[in-house]
């Protein structure tokens, strides 16, 4: 298969979806189930090329690239993962509208080899919205380590739909899967209902059928749109009349059809709650029957293995223990192993600086914008690169082992009762976790949850937990004030292990405040939501270490990266600009100082952190700026030096702790505050998620200053 680079669409398919497609091109939408390898599917057709996006008017997320196969050109559409058409969750709807709506040609439903059944109900129903389907049985390879088998030729003619078995991680059946879609997009029309409801339904739909197949004009499925018809989805019947270009409701002759057959369910003691009952229950049944003709089973415990790893991760009692002693390793080999290479970037880069210091002198340019460009904006950049990209490049990866393992849905299984006595949704869980790594992808990572009630308390609090960029700053006070004693390994233990303690704080702070703006400003009751613990899997490094560098590590660096540079700017001009007997940020600084020190803090750490809005990274070098009055950011030699410069300049152990504090708690970045307006939409928001922590920050530390004052 080739691959050519992807493209944006700009133009709207059915009011909700942007898709360009070049010249020739047949669109595929690409459905499934959570967790049955669609992404890697996805990943193999297009080359991990891609475009992602958001559906119009939506939070849910899709990715679009393009693959070709002999002389067909093929745009994949990734569609969001679900177990149901029938529209419950925003991305139910969007798959949905998407396959009926999108302009696809075909749609390539992958399925779980290890779990047939519950995948069917999806496939059912997707045929019964278009024939030109085509079923990817995938994870043949973890169903053959399990003993399970799947009949492909058998699953084919039960479905009346091609059917292909594959491996996607080793990309075994993908090319034979290719092959198989110009037969899916030419013969489609041609299959038999997929499923056979109870002859009073059969009926009903017979009344409608042949009215609203003669005016369709071939659009969509007459059978299916019967169906809405008498289920009577006001929202999902605009749609259908948008796309067919009349209103279906208000169609006389339709109209009247539809009347006739709800009356004549009516006479058959057929409700409305009971049509639907019956629809959902009769596609199960046909799911279970043709999984049980066509999938057999060497071992009927094969999943035993799960369960009883589950046992253990997920008890009542020992389930959250175990997770924080998981994240007190990674956080202990992030940091670890991150200290030689920042201590190698560090030394680099400020190398450079002087070179290209030197360079600028030889050109004979300006000592100001010598000082200027180098002293101010690539110190600062320097700084942050150093401070972030290590810790970044080992966490990254470090998570999505995780995710690849299968653990992180047993973390929001773990979670989901505290989340739910919060007011707030169990799926909050996952997205406080990509806070870790940086608060604006878990900002980001809410649109997994539904509500949107339970996004927005998701979004407002995902700063409560520290990202990377926050991680240096909170390690290098821990070391300093609080691990003096020790040494060697003990040391860095101990240090991780305070490390883990302000960021359970961080979680419990989470939870409070979900409780506090589901019972004030964002009130109302949790949602359900189906959450699938996934069979645990060997994860693959070599593509998780791509993904999760190029994907997140990269991605996250550049975008601070873009706020470093102008911030690196503004503090050299505070530095440098004299008033009043000394810099703008020693008056500065002066004017925060009485307020900082009520909350057990100075004005220069306050103001650091003001200016450190940009990027969390840069606050200890503004500090040091400006305890040095140097003008321009400067290294520090050791944790020791900057432990002697920090005392000398009046800190103490209540300084120490209400810093961790104010870390902790304080307002999101620049590039989280941008990703929050982006999500929400709202100016409003985003100063509220702005506030709540940074308010937060200073009631605790007020208090905790105020009480040590008592007692020390």
């Amino acid at each position: 298969m080739g691959l050519t680079a992807n493209s944006v669409g700009k133009n709207a398919c059915g009011g909700s979806f942007t898709l360009e497609k070049n010249d020739g091109e047949k669109v595929i939408a690409l459905a499934g189930n959570p967790n049955v390898g669609k992404s890697t599917v996805f990943n193999e057709l297009t080359g991990m090329k891609q475009h992602t996006g958001n559906w119009t008017g939506k939070t849910v997320q899709n990715a679009q690239g393009h693959c070709s196969c002999g002389n067909n050109s093929y745009l994949m559409v990734d569609i969001p993962g679900t177990y149901s058409l029938l529209a419950h969750s925003a991305e139910e709807e969007v798959a949905r509208d998407f396959i009926c709506f999108g302009g696809t040609d075909a749609v390539i439903v992958v399925c779980d080899a290890s779990c047939l059944e519950r995948n069917l109900n999806l496939v059912l129903q997707t045929i019964e919205i278009t024939g030109n389907t085509l079923v990817c049985v995938n994870l043949l390879d973890e169903a053959k380590k399990k003993k399970i088998s799947v009949d492909i030729e058998k699953l084919s003619e039960k479905l009346g739909v091609p059917v292909c078995g594959t491996s996607a991680r080793s990309g075994a059946g993908i090319p034979e899967m290719m092959e198989l879609l110009p037969k899916v997009i030419s013969n489609g029309s041609r299959i038999a209902p997929p499923v056979i409801y109870p002859r009073e339904i059969e009926n009903a739909i017979g009344i409608i059928q042949p009215i609203i197949e003669k005016k369709l004009s071939g659009k969509l499925s007459s059978r299916w749109t019967a169906i809405r018809l008498l289920d009577n989805d006001k929202k999902l019947n605009s749609g259908i009349s948008k796309y067919v270009g009349f209103d279906i409701e208000a169609d006389e002759e339709i109209s009247a059809a539809v009347s006739k057959a709800a009356g004549y369910l009516s006479e058959n003691n057929i409700s409305h709650a009971e049509l639907k009952d019956i629809i959902v229950n009769s596609i199960v049944h046909k799911a279970e029957k043709t999984a049980a003709e066509c999938v057999s089973f060497d071992k009927k415990d094969y999943y035993e293995r799960d369960r009883r790893i589950d046992r253990i991760l997920t008890h009542k009692i020992w389930g959250v223990p175990i997770m924080a002693a998981m994240l007190l390793v990674i956080f202990w080999i992030t940091i670890e192993g991150a200290n030689y290479p920042s201590e190698l970037l560090f030394s680099a880069l400020f190398s450079l600086g002087e070179k290209l210091s030197g360079f600028l002198c030889e050109c004979n340019a300006p000592e100001w914008l010598n000082s200027m460009l180098i002293d101010g904006i690539y110190r600062v950049l320097a700084w942050v690169t150093a401070v972030m990209l290590p810790p970044m490049a080992i966490f990254f990866p470090l998570f999505t082992i995780l995710e690849d393992v299968g653990y992180l849905p047993r973390v929001a299984f773990n979670l989901d009762r505290y989340f739910k006595r919060s007011n707030a949704c169990g799926k909050q869980a996952l997205t406080m976790m990509m806070g870790f790594g940086c608060n604006a992808a878990g900002v980001t990572g809410c649109r997994i949850i539904d509500s949107p009630r339970e996004r927005l308390i998701a979004i407002l609090t995902n700063s409560f937990v520290p990202c990377n960029g926050r991680f240096p700053t909170l390690i290098a006070i821990i070391t300093m004030f609080f691990t003096v004693g020790a040494s060697g390994f003990g040391k860095s233990f101990l240090s991780v292990l305070i490390l883990t303690g302000v960021i359970i704080l961080g979680v419990i702070l989470t939870f409070l405040m979900s409780k506090l703006l589901s019972s004030t400003i964002l009130k109302g009751v949790p949602s359900s939501f189906a959450l699938e613990l996934p069979p645990y899997r060997m994860p693959q490094i070599g593509k998780v270490i791509v993904r999760s560098i190029f994907d997140r590590t990269i991605f996250v660096l550049g975008r601070a990266a873009a706020v470093a540079a102008p911030a690196g700017l503004l503090i050299w001009l505070l530095g440098n600009i004299h008033f009043a007997g000394g810099s703008l940020l020693t008056v500065c600084a002066d004017l925060l100082d009485p307020f900082a020190e009520f909350i057990g803090l100075d004005g220069v750490i306050l103001l650091a952190f003001i200016l450190g809005f940009p990027a969390n990274e840069i606050v200890v070098p503004i500090m040091l700026m400006m305890y040095l009055s140097t003008g321009k950011i400067v290294e520090y030699e050791s944790l020791d030096s900057l432990r002697n410069i920090l005392t000398d300049n009046g800190w103490s152990i209540t300084t120490a702790i209400c810093t961790i504090i104010f870390m902790l708690c304080h307002f999101p970045c620049s590039t989280t505050c941008m990703t929050i307006k982006k999500e929400t939409g709202s100016i409003k928001w985003t100063v509220t998620a702005f506030i709540l922590p940074f308010l937060t920050g200073i009631i605790l530390c007020a208090l905790t200053a105020n009480i040590m004052r008592i007692f020390t």
